[in-house]
């Protein structure tokens, strides 16, 4: 994919980077957008057993969750090729606008299968809002300042991890779940208008290249089919017709996908990009990403309440403290890999993982809940070492007219890494213990279920650290990128 190369126009100050300066607004919304999503991700947690009581369906509540991130997922590479040929601003305001679409029609839905729905909407806004957040970023910092920028954008994942939870029981309890969704409006009216006043891109010189729709459409349905196949397998069986018949059916498309690629000239995901070391790689590793991540968050509540008899905020606050390491290492990522370079950053990170999973295998039953605490930072820590300097090595290695498909290929990745870890690990997890009426695995055999789930862990942080062994070796990165 190349293409005559296109810079913001935005005028810049290289003596500041922070919210007051010339590029402050632009910062400040890309905050906010980011905010969106992180808070769309924990604030209905608390809630949703309000929603179910009020809509008389609780055993439609999980779609709420799983349909917006199945909407997500499958629409983050589309979105970032879509970048990379529209523009940035673009597409971040169609993410933006069709996210409060989704946010209204979720605030005045009349049942379970309208709130559905809506939280379809929401995910397709959501699949723009934060690959472009980390792609505009990319575009109008240089290096070394990204490197003082990830406290900023850090500090809005630690911030929500907090405050999301918060405020979905408080609206659910005193005022109406439905402010759950209302509070997005008047968020994402300023980040509107703060991109649309300060942030401008110069018109792309040359003739655009066409759009493959084709392809867009080949592999979303394939995606789609994938990924709602790993959600859901354990749901339908994995042996089912059904679930065979849907990975049947993603393998037919995805392969068709990837023979249309070769025959355009300008596919919508340009296959050739994993050639590079510096994207395949960290492509794994955020592949490698999602599946942790998605293993603590679903059965570290569940070890410590079930096997330790903690209560649910007890348990909460054990796996908080991954989302207080993560944001931690990450705003102070920058200062490493400025000095020792991607990769020797990477390797300290991945190695804080596989220690910290490590520690995880000598939990059991007669542990005690403060154990928790310190793994579970221990990992986050590593994860914040990790996840973003390796995303910034991919972008970094990329021009304008890819960044976009690269950014949007690695977040893609971790979202599959989720889907993947909800199937391995719920199959091992469903495989030795009984699910009760409210889906939470429960019995005799939990406890070493979930040390099946630690061992899991294990051999993912190992191959997350052979992947990064794998980058290329890249010394201190050129900060002027």
């Amino acid at each position: 994919m190349t293409g005559p190369e296109q810079r913001p126009a935005t005028p810049v100050s290289r003596q500041d980077v922070g919210l007051r300066s010339e590029r402050g607004p632009i910062l400040g919304a890309l905050m906010l957008c980011t905010s969106l999503v992180a808070l769309d991700a924990t604030i209905l947690a608390t809630a949703s057993t309000t929603i179910a009581h009020e809509l008389d369906a609780f055993e439609q509540v999980p779609w709420l969750f799983s349909v917006y991130t199945l909407a997500q997922a499958v629409t983050v590479p589309v979105y970032g090729r879509l970048a990379d040929v529209l523009g940035r601003k673009r597409m971040m305001l169609a993410g933006v606008t069709i996210f409060l679409l989704g946010s209204v029609l979720c605030a005045v839905a009349w049942s379970m299968p309208a709130l559905i729905g809506a939280r379809v909407i929401q995910g397709l806004g959501a699949g723009a809002m934060l690959p472009m957040s980390m792609t505009i970023v990319s575009d109008i910092y240089t290096l070394a300042e990204r490197a003082k920028t990830q406290g900023y954008l850090a500090s809005v994942w630690a911030i929500s991890a907090v405050v999301g939870p918060t405020l979905g029981g408080a609206f659910s309890q005193f005022l109406s779940w439905r402010w759950i969704f209302w509070v997005n409006l008047p968020l994402g009216a300023v980040a509107v208008f703060m991109l649309v006043r300060h942030f401008r891109e110069k018109p792309r010189e040359g003739e655009r290249e066409p759009i493959d729709y084709v392809g867009a459409v080949l592999l979303t349905a394939g995606s789609t089919l994938m990924v709602g196949g790993l959600l859901e397998g354990g749901t339908w069986g994995w042996a089912s017709a059904t679930t065979l018949g849907v990975f049947g059916g993603a393998v037919v498309l995805l392969a068709a996908f990837a023979m249309w690629g070769r025959r355009v000239p300008h596919p919508i995901f340009d296959l050739r990009i994993l050639r590079r070391r510096v994207v395949s790689t960290t492509t794994v590793v955020s592949l490698m990403v999602g599946v942790i991540v998605l293993g603590l968050t679903t059965y570290v509540p569940i070890y410590a309440q079930g096997v330790l008899g903690a209560s649910p905020l007890v348990a909460g606050f054990a796996l908080a403290a991954m989302t207080i390491g993560w944001p931690l290492t990450a705003s102070l990522s920058g200062r490493v890999y400025l000095r020792v370079g991607f990769r020797s950053t990477g390797l300290l990170g991945g190695s804080l993982v596989l220690g910290g999973s490590a520690l995880a295998l000598i939990l059991g039953e007669g542990s005690h809940v403060w154990h928790i605490a310190p793994i579970t930072f221990l990992i986050g820590a590593g994860m914040g070492l990790t996840a973003v300097p390796t995303l910034i090595a991919a972008q970094n290695s990329a021009d304008w007219s890819t960044r976009g498909a690269v950014t949007g290929t690695n977040m893609f990745a971790r979202s599959l890494g989720s889907a993947v870890g909800v199937a391995v690990f719920g199959a091992v997890v469903n495989a030795n213990t009984t699910v009760g009426a409210d889906g939470t695995p429960s019995g005799p055999g939990l406890a070493h279920a979930i040390h099946l789930v630690f061992w899991c862990s294990v051999a993912t942080a190992v191959v997350l650290l052979l992947a990064v062994v794998l980058m290329p070796r890249d010394g201190r990165p050129d900060s002027s990128r």
